[in-house]
């Protein structure tokens, strides 16, 4: 895949993800896809897979994030008995 076609999908998405938080609308990605999709199929490819990996990296931040706090009030109601 060329640099420009990464470059131009990894923006789009950044984007994406900014309008998607911002309304709320989690499934806005999928309508700048099909628009994607009608001009340029790569181009398509490359953002939902930019889209993947960044909506995986929430996931998974997030379930670390809640794991350490949960660990973390598990030993401070240890440490007040």
């Amino acid at each position: 895949m060329s640099d420009t076609i990464s470059t131009l999908a990894a923006k789009l998405a950044e984007d994406t993800m900014k309008v998607m938080d911002e309304t709320g609308n989690d499934r806005f990605f999928v309508e700048v896809g099909e628009l994607l999709g009608a001009s340029s199929q790569t181009l398509e490819e490359a953002f939902l897979t930019e889209i993947r990996v960044r909506l995986a990296e929430r996931k998974a931040r997030k379930f670390v994030i809640d794991t350490l706090t949960k660990h973390r009030s598990q030993v401070k109601a240890i440490e007040k008995k």
